[in-house]
C-alpha cells in the first residue's frame, strides 16, 4: 500500500536576489517556483546525508588504519569536511 505524505504548507522569506534565480529557474523547467523549491530542498538534504555518512566511514578507516601517512591523510580530509578549506 502506498502512503502519500500530505503536504504542509511552510511560509518561508527568501532574499529577492535568490527568489529571482528560482523563479527564473523554475521558467526554465517550466514548472513552479514551489516545486523548484521542495527539489532543492530535497537535494540539499539528500547531501548533507551523504555528507554525514562520508564522515563516518572515514572515521571508520582513521581507527581500523595501521599506516600512519593514510592516517594522516584520513585525518585531513575529516579536519576539511569539519572545518572546510
Amino acid at each position: 500500500m502506498v502512503i502519500i505524505e500530505k503536504p504542509i504548507r511552510q511560509s518561508i522569506s527568501l532574499p529577492s536576489r535568490l527568489a529571482k534565480r528560482v523563479r527564473a529557474l523554475a521558467k526554465h523547467q517550466k514548472t513552479s517556483a514551489n516545486r523548484v523549491l521542495v527539489e532543492l530542498i530535497e537535494t540539499g538534504l539528500e547531501s548533507k546525508e551523504a555528507e554525514k555518512r562520508r564522515f563516518f566511514e572515514l572515521a571508520d578507516q582513521l581507527c581500523a588504519s595501521t599506516d600512519s601517512a593514510e592516517q594522516q591523510r584520513i585525518k585531513e580530509e575529516l579536519s576539511r569536511l569539519t572545518f572546510g578549506e
